[in-house]
Formats: structure tokens, sequence, C-alpha cells
């Protein structure tokens, strides 16, 4: 009994450490809304802007454009729904199902990154609202707090007094909802996604017509070029792949495969394809991916209206990206022999985070982090989608969870090897057609765990934990 209930003081009642039980799992409806809220990021903008060659970069054509929007997604989507089959079936979360293809402590490695991954993502979003909210407020203190061209970087604008509040105060918002939990993140979801859907159709019809229509949008989209089909998808895939591989911590919660397909497809195919729209529409009509700093032009009713709809969108994600980073760092301390409170990693990594965000993360680094997590990350999941359905489902048994060796050979290999070819054809190598990096050496990653799995000591140490079932 006294171990029972040390057991809920560490998992607060998130399943940080054990299966999602099936009488805890949440309705289909409100994990929908969730992703609907999850997929809409001001990525998905940006990504138009980038599509469209914002800033007077090389663009892709609107065929080419949708094509890599149609692809990225569409592989995003498959993805995330196979991961996420494997989660709703199982109900453990990402950490807990790499032990079985990454090993007990050999999990570390890839949560590590995931929890890096989480938290940089946590500290660019606190500093997007920010930056919203700067702009509306303006600086009327005239006080500069951090100024990143002391340190070289002379395009970034300095940050303002009120740009500092606002992160700290968004900051700490985001992250009292993320410790109290699920429950939170899906009654701010609900309450958001809706308005957010509207806002950002309005928004890019009504940019469209500023621009002078559709002919004039069409007539100047058809001279993008430049970019690259390969490079669009890998942007794309960049934008949401850290999303698509910690879905496995929201999907745990779902009653059934069918609710898995649903939510992939309301964060996939519904949602963030429309933000791409929008942001390629906005950077093509009015020189301007980011709807809320157009709107700001049009009128303080407009600009308020656009200030409260990214807020709340970016709220949603905000709330995910540290509830999961929890659920990573939990989970490795705990490897190690450290057990620790879920809501103790939320407050810490949310003030750090918080604090990240308000001296400059996003403005500085967001570009860069994205590439680079579109190149390295992918093959991250491609150990658990081998192992689950290629070497067997039948040894994902959650009477095996703390069976698992400490490391797995394979696991650890395979993922290496593809983080490694995902960082040199982004940044050394030129590949082949133009395919997409990430993906490239997922795939790669994918084939060569198998092979790995077959000849190592993995193989007939699955064997034997089988057979003590």
């Amino acid at each position: 009994m006294k171990k029972e209930k040390l057991k809920d003081v560490h998992t607060d009642s998130e399943f940080m450490l054990e299966p999602v039980p099936v009488n805890k799992r949440r309705s289909t409806l409100s994990q929908v809304m969730v992703w609907i809220g999850f997929g809409y990021v001001a990525t998905g903008l940006f990504v138009g802007g980038t599509l469209a060659g914002y800033g007077g970069k090389p663009g892709l054509n609107p065929a080419e454009a949708v094509g890599a929007v149609v692809i990225g997604m569409g592989v995003l989507f498959v993805m995330t729904s196979f991961l996420g089959m494997a989660a709703q079936k199982t109900g453990l979360n990402l950490s807990l199902i790499s032990r079985y293809s990454y090993g007990k402590r050999g999990m570390i490695l890839p949560m590590a990154i995931m929890a890096l991954l989480t938290f940089g993502w946590f500290s660019s979003i606190v500093g997007m609202v920010a930056d919203i909210w700067g702009g509306l407020i303006g600086n009327p203190s005239g006080i500069i707090v951090f100024n990143p061209s002391n340190f070289g970087y002379d395009a970034v604008p300095p940050i303002t007094l009120e740009v500092f509040i606002a992160c700290i105060a968004w900051g700490l918002i985001f992250t009292i909802s993320a410790i109290i939990g699920i429950s939170a993140i899906e009654k701010i979801a609900k309450f958001v996604a809706p308005i957010i859907l509207i806002v950002a159709i309005v928004v890019g019809v009504g940019m469209l017509r500023e621009g002078g229509g559709a002919s004039a949008f069409w007539h100047k989209a058809n001279d993008l070029g430049g970019l690259g089909l390969g490079t669009g998808i890998t942007a794309v895939v960049g934008s949401w792949i850290a999303g698509a591989v910690m879905g496995v911590d929201l999907f745990r919660f779902n009653k059934s495969v069918k609710a898995v397909w649903w939510c992939a497809a309301s964060c996939f195919i519904f949602t963030n394809p429309l933000l791409n729209l929008v942001g390629y529409i906005g950077s093509v009509s009015v020189g301007q991916y980011n709807y809320v700093a157009w709107m700001m032009g049009l009128s303080i009713l407009f600009a308020l209206i656009g200030v409260f709809a990214w807020t709340t969108s970016l709220w949603t994600t905000d709330n995910s990206e540290l509830y999961c980073n929890a659920l990573y760092v939990g989970p490795i301390l705990d490897s190690v022999g450290v057990r620790t409170n879920r809501k103790v990693i939320v407050a810490i990594c949310g003030a750090l985070g918080t604090f990240l965000g308000s001296i400059g993360f996003y403005q500085i680094f967001f570009a860069t982090f994205i590439n680079t997590l579109g190149a390295i990350a992918p093959p991250l999941c491609a150990p658990i989608l081998a192992d689950y359905y290629m070497i067997g489902k039948r040894k994902y048994d959650t009477r095996l969870l703390e069976k698992q060796p400490n490391v797995r050979t394979a696991g650890i290999i395979s993922f290496v090897i593809g983080a490694f070819l995902g960082y040199m054809f982004q940044y050394q190598w030129s590949v082949p057609f133009g395919l997409p990096s990430g993906l490239l050496a997922m795939v790669i990653s994918f084939f060569i765990y198998i092979l790995i799995y077959k000849i190592s000591g993995d193989s007939k140490a699955d064997k034997k934990l089988i057979a003590s079932l």
C-alpha cells in the first residue's frame, strides 16, 4: 500500500511511468480538439512563408508548394498515425514504449533529444507570443532589457521591457496549465479550436483580396522558384516532426484506433495545411506570412482579434510541449534511479524555458532550430516503428516493461546512423532527386534497425522475454 501511494505521488495521475488504463482514456471529441489546437502553431505560417520565398529568398510555385505540403503533411499523418496506434494499443508514453526498441537505459539518448526539442519549442513559442504582444503594446517605457546586437546578432531587434514582461506572464500561465495536465489541455483546446480555425480562414481571404485577388496572386506565385521540392518537403516535415513523435504521449489516452486516425487527420490534414496555405498566400499577396502583423496594420479591433487568436492558439501548443517534456525528463531520471514528481519537472522546465524565451531564443535561433530538427529528428522514431510493426507486436506486453535489457544495440546504432545521415544530407551532402533529407534518413534507419536486430543479441533477448510469459 505504501509503495502504491509513493507511485501515485510520482506519476501525478498522468501515468508518467505506467500505461494509461482503459478506464482513464479520454473521449474522441476532446482529443480531436486537442489536436486541432496542437496543430495550430505559428510554424505553419512560417513554413508557408518559406515556401513562398518570404524575404526575397527562393520559393516554390503554387503547384510545387501544394506538392510539398501534401507530401510532407501526408508523411507526417501516416507516421504519426502508426506511432499513435502503438501508443493506443499499449497505453504507453513515448519514453516507456522506447524501452522495447532502445532498452531501459538506452532510451535516454532519444528521450534526451526529445526533451531538448520540446524545451526549445516551449521557449520559442513563449517568445512568439511575447513578440506579438510587444508589437501591439510598443515600447512606451523606452527600456531595453536585452540587446542581441551586443552579442553579434545585429538583425535581431532588442528585447524591450514590454516583450520581457509579456514573456514572463504568458510563460507562467502556460506552465500552470501544463502542471494541471491533460484535462487542462482539453478544456483550453475545446474553447480555442473553433475560433482559431475561423480566424485563419477569414484572414486568408482578406490578405488575398488586399493583394489584388486570385488572379494577381496566381501571377506573382507562378514567378517563384529556386527552392526545390525536396527542400520544401523537408521544411514542412521539420516544422512538425517533433509534434509527430511526441503525439505518442497524447494518443495513449485514445479509446480506439479510429480515434488515432481522426486526431492525426485533424492536425495534419485539416489544420496545419490550412496555416501553410494562409502563410503562402500572405507572403505572396501582401508580403507578410504572419497574419497578426498584417491585422495590426488594419485597425486596433483587428489587431486585438489577431493577438487574441495568436496567443490562445499557441497556448494549446505550448501546453503540450511542456507537458510532454516532463514525460521525457521524468522517465530518464527514473531509469537512473532518481524518482521525481511530474509537476516539479514541469515547473522547473517551464521557469527555465520562460527565461530563455525572454532573452531572445525565438528571435535568434528559431529558423536554424527547426531546419536542424527536420534533418536529425525523423530517424528517432524509425526503431520504434520497425520494432513494433516488423519485429512483432507480441513483445509489447506491458508485463515486460520493467524486464527490458538496459541497452538495445539495434535501436541505438540505427538512430545514431540515421541522425548523422539526416544532418549530412541537409548540410553537407547533396541528396539525389531532391529527396527530403530527414525522411530519407528515417527510411535508412528503419531498415538498419531490422538488419542489426537480427544479427545482434536483441533478438535472443526478446525470445527469452516472450518465453517467460
